[in-house]
């Protein structure tokens, strides 16, 4: 079924957030580009009554003094084609702070015309699939002594237990947050024990250092020892290099495990933005250090610098045996 742009605005804000017409909304928008001109149309659209800011003709104290005007359950929507600053505002941060729902979509300029359709159809909110599938993987992820990610010709695994997993399927009963970046989808974990990581897996694309996916033309075979990469054998030059920058800093860690759920965006159906893309309907992993949500010993948050996505070119996942990812879809 086709959904228009505003339907699919509508599902963000009604289904996925919840949003009640008493609450008070407001949308924070540039029009620096066509794709932030059209979202912020659907937004106005949907919530009539919300209070618009023009964050290119408005300064950082009255949108601050917009802002303090605002109470807890109330909505605030940043459609950005870059990242809003407001010198120390810590924008998102302090919304959450207040108690405030988000929705935010940034770096919108990165995305081209010709990938607009895509990153359209990937907020649409599929409110059965994200709440059924996403809970079922939790439960699996939580309580597994062994995922196998298996490629053609490879096979990366994790025998150790994993982290309480994460939820971002748009359903925050619960959560100290409501709402966060869209497109969501995902359900993302890492080892308890790093050195439980072993084996080979195949990259199909990689984050550079200009949050653009790169895809080379074969997949980069990388190898991996006690949860470090130990070997990229006829990686490109582009991949090299991000592990260069990375060994210059930290040891090449591979932290996250991430099954993205968003079915708008595949193997072959790409974004640029690699933030938009990270949710992309596979398995992804990250690179580097640095994990904002899991805190280890051994690895400080301030000054763990890294964390880059990479997609696996997956055939099959399986969780204590169990098949749970398989031809580009989820078993669960």
């Amino acid at each position: 079924m086709e959904f228009s742009l505003n339907e699919i605005v509508y599902g963000v804000v009604f289904e996925a957030l919840e949003y009640t017409p008493e609450a008070k909304a407001m949308i924070i928008f540039d029009e620096d580009c066509g794709l932030t001109t059209m979202l912020t149309e659907a937004y106005k659209a949907a919530m009539p009554a919300a209070i618009l800011v023009d964050f290119n003709k408005t300064t950082p104290d009255e949108i601050k003094a917009a802002v303090d005007l605002l109470s807890p359950k109330d909505l605030v929507v940043m459609v950005q084609s870059t990242s809003f600053r407001l010198n120390e505002f810590r924008f998102r941060l302090e919304l959450f702070n207040r108690s405030l729902k988000v929705i935010e979509h940034p770096h919108l300029g990165r995305i081209p015309e010709v990938e607009w359709p895509t990153y359209i159809k990937s907020l649409i909110y599929d409110k059965e699939y994200y709440r059924t599938v996403g809970p079922a993987l939790k439960a699996k992820i939580d309580k597994a002594q062994r995922i196998v990610v298996s490629c053609d010709g490879a096979e990366l695994v994790y025998d150790t237990l994993m982290e309480d997993a994460k939820l971002n399927i748009g359903d925050y009963t619960g959560m100290k947050n409501t709402g966060g970046q869209f497109p969501i989808g995902e359900v993302f974990t890492e080892p308890t024990n790093m050195s439980g990581v072993n084996g080979t897996v195949k990259l199909f694309a990689f984050g550079d250092n200009k949050f653009r996916v790169i895809a080379p033309e074969k997949p980069v075979l990388v190898v991996i020892k006690e949860g470090i990469i130990v070997d990229a054998p006829d990686a490109p030059p582009e991949f090299v290099d991000i592990l260069d920058q990375i060994r210059m800093d930290e040891q090449l860690w591979v932290r996250e495990l991430g099954f993205g759920m968003n079915r708008a965006m595949t193997r072959d159906i790409r974004l640029t933005d690699i933030g938009s893309y990270e949710r992309m309907c596979g398995i992804h992993l990250s690179l580097g250090q640095k994990h904002t949500i899991y805190a280890k010993p051994g690895f400080p948050k301030r000054s763990s610098r890294y964390h880059v996505d990479v997609f696996v070119d997956v055939t099959a996942v399986t969780i204590d045996g169990e098949v749970v990812f398989k031809d580009g879809r989820y078993l669960v």
